[in-house]
């Protein structure tokens, strides 16, 4: 069968590649067109066009680039309709696919597929009238999201468990370095390592990492190592860095995790990733004009927390300094509970435990190829 895939960044990147891999494991004839990057590409099939052209953050941004942004999608669109698959399958990144979704929905005979659901149950909960009239099948990788979508809007759909879990639990069960030799291989000093997980764009680095780097600094004898971001290069860093003894390393953010005493991580799948490889953190996020933003948080964000742990435990496990609360002092503060008060600590790691049970066994990418492709054949077999 024909696939359409469209994953507009760095993580749809990852997820979508995965499960391209498990779709070929069930259907060998399998044929692949889309719009990704390069973990996608080496899958194999004809990329379109890169995510790159595609993964802008921020009102701004957005508005400086609507021109490419429209043509874009005016190119999905008549690529779809040209090669005309069996099933688009649309990958995170909302903004962009519900827009395809529609105009599949509403000119094609084409079933769409969503891989890892729109998060509306934080805001934009509106789009849900968008999901259930365009979307036919939707993949859930949050357990929480069963009960949003099934007992709040009767929309049924299908968890499939989390990719996450997969990529953590199949680096650790190849993974062999030691943590000698992981400081020896890159320079590090023996000290305590504390990770700084700024976030993949631009912006966010530009606006989280400098005061990760103030408040982690206040801590003695530590060695600091930011996880750098596919595609951004070196010296974007050394600008925030200076004179600072901050290692940043490009394609290890697993082997740092797998060596790190603590962590400040950005809200996004890093905290969830960070959680798995239980070392401590803390989740920072700066914000344009926080004291607007702490107010909208609390009277108009839809969830009582930003950060994928705290959310899938239906409680506080990590602290979550955003807006007016991501302060250096609060920072600094947080990083002493978390390396020295063990209760604290051991609270944590407690909190990550029954997380991971919540999220189940490894196998997320398997399950929704196994599912979509059986969803494929029965539509074939009543038509």
């Amino acid at each position: 069968m024909k696939y359409y895939l469209i994953a507009g960044e760095a993580s749809g990147d990852l997820h979508a590649s995965h499960l391209m891999a498990a779709l070929r494991q069930e259907d060998p004839q399998a044929e692949f067109r889309f719009f990704g990057g390069d973990l996608m590409t080496a899958v194999g099939g004809t990329r379109v066009k890169h995510y790159r052209e595609l993964a802008y953050m921020g009102f701004i941004p957005v508005l400086l680039h609507l021109r490419t942004i429209f043509a874009s999608m005016r190119q999905c669109k008549a690529d779809i309709a040209a090669w005309h698959p069996d099933v688009v399958i649309l990958v995170d990144y909302p903004g962009f696919n519900l827009k395809i979704a529609q105009y599949v929905h509403a000119h094609a005979d084409i079933p769409v597929y969503y891989y890892i659901s729109p998060k509306i149950w934080a805001w934009k909960e509106y789009r849900i009238r968008n999901i259930r009239r365009d979307v036919d099948e939707l993949f859930s990788i949050l357990p929480f999201e069963v009960d949003f979508y099934e007992r709040k809007h009767r929309y049924p759909i299908h968890y499939v468990g989390n990719p996450t879990v997969d990529e953590v639990a199949a680096f650790k069960a190849s993974y062999t370095e030691t943590r000698d030799a992981f400081i020896a291989s890159n320079g590090l000093a023996p000290s305590p390592i504390i990770a700084l997980l700024a976030g993949s764009r631009r912006q966010e680095i530009k606006d989280n990492l400098p005061d990760m780097i103030r408040a982690a600094s206040t801590l003695p004898k530590v060695q600091l190592v930011v996880a750098g971001a596919p595609g951004i290069e070196p010296e974007f860093y050394r600008q925030f860095i200076g004179e600072a003894d901050v290692k940043v390393l490009f394609g290890q953010t697993y082997p740092l995790l797998s060596h790190a005493e603590a962590a400040l991580v950005t809200s996004g799948t890093a905290t969830l990733e960070t959680a798995l490889f239980r070392v401590p953190q803390a989740v920072c996020y700066h914000t344009i004009l926080p004291k607007v933003t702490a107010f909208l948080k609390r009277h108009v964000l839809k969830v009582p927390y930003i950060s994928l742990v705290n959310l899938i435990a239906g409680r506080t496990v990590v602290r979550e300094l955003v807006a007016d609360t991501m302060t250096v002092d609060n920072m600094s503060r947080e990083l002493n509970r978390i390396l020295f008060h063990s209760t604290y600590k051991e609270q944590m790691l407690k909190g990550y435990d029954d997380m991971a049970r919540l999220l189940g066994e490894p196998g997320a990418p398997a399950h929704a190829a196994r599912l979509m492709v059986e969803l494929l054949k029965k539509r074939k077999e009543r038509r």
